[in-house]
């Protein structure tokens, strides 16, 4: 009995409608004849219980059907240009509740799959640009590898050729030690680049560790500083003397110390002041290292740190690469590094936190 009389389909509402329509229009009918009235007011009246059912079926046509549609209708145009913030808000047990409830569910499935798109679109941006700067360095790499080799490259082919026609033994041992100086130098140079690729790449990850960078310091600045034999310049140094213990990696940070003091020592001026300072303040160890000598132009500052930097002026020594090394394993430290000009000469710094 429930089935038969239940309105959950639009065409049950509407062939309930119609029954309902008939049923009035036959007993409007039946009810304006039978009144104690003449022909024409009879028709009068039974006109009026028409235009009141033509009323009561557009305001119910229009409550079941035409409102819904519209509904459905507005919330399809949204979707259509990819507006998912309102769903739709149609609720109702027959075909048109369902249809809302496909739509509200193709939205949200859209709207997920848009999402995932935008990311991966997203991601393949960062992708091809990542992917435009490595091929980019690599040029650069090359170039700039291919410049640093034509030296080494030129000598050792000049003295092989020159060891070729000499007759004179020292002469010989002369262009040998040469030759063998000039394929160390090369191999330096190639171990140095890909030492740094890998720290660029990610390959090379940090092995931290908790140490005393105080010690680590002494260590370094004695084998480099005061137990080298070509000392020609004043050392003067400030260290702290208690313990100062840091969480890094130890073999890293014995690169960065090296690389720093050995710049500094090449570049101070014979019998210069080179000035190693290490302090702590503000739970941080502050180190800093000063060689009396030939500022570096402002506008090159920013360029040391990049790899085979060398100043015009600079003598062919080095790789080019122990800046480089530098700000790379600061970097993925989020340490904070510089280079400064101060009066009479050049100031790197650098500072870590200090841990209990």
């Amino acid at each position: 009995m429930k089935e038969l009389f239940s309105l959950r389909t639009v065409q049950k509402k509407i062939v309930m409608l119609s029954k309902l329509a008939g049923i009035v229009l036959i007993f409007s009918y039946i009810l304006s004849t039978r009144l104690p009235v003449n022909e024409d007011a009879s028709f009068l009246l039974w006109l009026g219980f028409v235009l009141l059912l033509v009323l009561g079926i557009d305001f119910f046509m229009g409550r079941f059907i035409t409102k819904p549609i519209d509904k459905l209708n507005a919330s399809a145009k949204r979707m259509a240009e990819l507006d998912f913030s309102a769903p739709c808000g149609l609720a109702s047990t027959d075909e048109f509740g369902e249809l809302s409830a496909s739509l509200n569910t193709m939205a949200d499935n859209l709207q997920q799959a848009l999402v995932r798109l935008e990311d991966a679109n997203t991601q393949l941006e960062r992708d091809v640009e990542k992917e435009r700067i490595l091929l980019s360095e690599r040029k650069e790499l090359v170039d700039s590898l291919s410049h640093e080799m034509k030296t080494p490259l030129g000598i050792i082919r000049a003295y092989a050729e020159g060891l070729q026609d000499e007759t004179d033994e020292a002469k010989k041992q002369k262009y040998v030690q040469v030759i063998v100086s000039e394929v160390e130098r090369m191999n330096g140079l190639i171990v140095t680049l890909l030492d740094l690729s890998a720290l660029e790449s990610g390959a090379a990850s940090l092995n931290i560790s908790r140490f005393d960078f105080v010690e680590l310091a002494e260590t370094v600045a004695g084998r480099l500083l005061i137990d080298a034999p070509d000392t020609d310049f004043d050392l003067q140094y400030e260290l702290p003397e208690q313990k100062a213990f840091v969480r890094t990696d130890r073999r890293r940070m014995e690169q960065v110390l090296d690389n720093l003091i050995v710049n500094a020592k090449k570049n101070v001026y014979p019998g210069g002041v080179l000035r190693l300072e290490l302090t702590v303040d503000d739970g941080a160890l502050h180190f800093s290292i000063f060689n009396q000598g030939r500022p570096i132009p402002e506008s090159d500052l920013p360029k040391i740190w990049t790899k085979f930097y060398r100043d015009s002026c600079a003598e062919y020594s080095g790789s080019g690469l122990g800046l480089s090394i530098v700000a790379q394993i600061l970097s993925m430290q989020n340490l904070p590094y510089g280079v400064e000009n101060q009066a009479g000469g050049v100031r790197f710094y650098f500072s870590i936190p200090v841990t209990e």
